[in-house]
């Protein structure tokens, strides 16, 4: 069967339009692929075109409907304009909004990114560094994992602390953040003060559990080892933090049957399930039991008591930490040294003035 010439043009008009090059905007304007070029991608070497010629090559642009072929760009350059996350889990709070500063700074570069979650697995540590530079990214973050000593990459590493070889460290200051809390604490008049130490696997847990114990020896202090309860999941095993797992631990720092008035958690995650136990076990927040927890994750703002916390500015250390890769990646002789963040006391409602003659159990002192 034949088809008409109209049936045929119809078909034709169907068809995709051939995607327009570089080579034909330049011709179309008159100029250069390389001034062409230059201004799309907004490389140093534009900066010496006039505004004019700029905005001709971005309206030509814009009627043309010009998209860069990003594969040919990165064949052509042997860039692959990727780099490589790596977390311990992705899940509401630290990580998440680790990301989501990652994320906002590469945009602006036009570059993506994979994450990758080991979840304490020690051969997912082993084999994730080389899945993911066999997929030509470019650089890695290290976000509370401790980066590997053999990869020739540019690494920044996010709360991981350590002093491999090549390696940027984006840090908070956790005797700065523990002195913030516990003066706090101590100023409502709480001396009997229970703690949530991290996960064995965090990479703060050691450095934040030495500063308290400095910092409460300063102020006089005792820590009860009874009431000094290491994060582990609820099955006894390296889990992300929940508040399920909060509320585990705050039951068993009530089942010792020793007086606190205050608890200092890990992490906000921890301090809302806390919070739940002890309401549970008949206990008022903050009236019996003072809560102050870690991070400052966008929930803590909009939980009932709203949450008094640490503020971590985790998306500004993502920023920080994609900002300083996309340097080492462009110039490889840049090594900054480690970037400190500071933490910020952010007062809510789960803290106020222990009371005089009651411990959280309400037995007389």
């Amino acid at each position: 069967m034949k088809t008409t010439s109209k049936e045929r043009g119809q078909a034709h008009a169907r068809q995709p339009a051939k995607p327009v090059s570089l080579k034909v905007i330049a011709q179309h304007l008159g100029l250069s692929p390389a001034t062409i070029s230059a201004v799309i991608n907004g490389s140093p070497a534009s900066r010496t075109i006039p505004q004019e010629t700029k905005d001709r090559v971005l309206n030509a642009v814009a009627e043309f409907q010009y998209r860069p072929n990003y594969m040919a760009r990165s064949l052509r350059q042997k860039r692959s304009f990727t780099i490589a996350v790596v977390v311990p889990e992705v899940s509401e709070g630290y990580a998440a909004s680790v990301i989501g500063g990652i994320e906002d700074r590469l945009i602006c570069d036009e570059y993506l990114y994979f994450v990758a979650s080991h979840h304490g697995n020690q051969h997912l540590l082993e084999t994730y560094p080389r899945l993911l530079r066999d997929r030509a990214v470019e650089g890695f973050v290290f976000v509370n994992t401790p980066p590997p000593a053999d990869v020739d990459l540019p690494i920044v590493a996010i709360s991981a602390r350590g002093n491999a070889k090549g390696v940027t460290n984006v840090l908070l200051d956790n005797k700065a953040a523990v002195r913030f809390a516990l003066e706090h604490l101590v100023k409502l008049g709480h001396r009997r003060i229970a703690f949530f130490k991290g996960h064995p696997g965090s990479a703060d847990t050691e450095p934040r559990w030495e500063a308290i114990n400095s910092i409460a020896s300063e102020m006089g202090l005792t820590i009860d080892p009874d009431l000094a309860i290491q994060l582990r999941g609820t099955h006894g095993a390296p889990e992300p933090s929940t508040p399920e797992e909060g509320y585990f631990y705050a039951r068993n720092i009530l089942n010792t049957g020793k007086r606190f008035t205050a608890l200092f958690a890990f992490n906000d995650i921890s301090a809302m399930g806390a919070i739940s136990a002890f309401r549970d076990a008949g206990l008022s927040v903050p009236g019996d039991v003072s809560v102050v927890g870690f991070d400052d994750i966008k929930a803590a703002a909009f939980q009932n008591p709203r949450l008094t916390t640490v503020r971590q500015p985790l998306n500004r250390m993502g920023e920080l930490a994609a900002s300083t890769l996309l340097q080492r990646i462009a110039d490889p002789a840049f090594t900054p040294a480690d970037i400190y963040v500071h933490p910020e006391l952010i007062v809510r409602e789960s803290t106020s003035p222990a009371l005089k003659r009651r411990s959280a159990f309400g037995v007389s002192k």
